[in-house]
């Protein structure tokens, strides 16, 4: 998975579409092997992007669960200490 693309379910406060729509881009240059498309591949390239988010979004809003919303703060927390133990400090 492109290290990029960071989990977005239960989170307080909950995602927003900038968030969902900053995923779909990460994945949809990881798979194309685009960073930005060239005018010929432009249309296509976003409209995958639209879609991913469009399925993102309506998956995110149907999970259910029992466990305690995260922050923001702590997940960045943990992947600093993480990347501090991979890349040391």
């Amino acid at each position: 998975m492109c290290r990029n693309i960071k989990t977005l379910f239960n989170f307080d406060p909950p995602v927003t579409d900038e968030e969902i729509r900053a995923a779909s881009l990460q994945f949809v240059r990881k798979i194309s092997g685009f960073n930005k498309p060239s005018k010929s591949n432009e249309d296509s390239f976003l409209a995958a992007v639209d879609e991913v988010a469009g399925i993102s979004t309506r998956l995110l809003r149907s999970l259910a669960t029992n466990a305690p919303p995260r922050t923001r703060e702590e997940e960045a927390a943990k992947a600093k200490a993480r990347a501090a133990e991979r890349f040391g400090a």
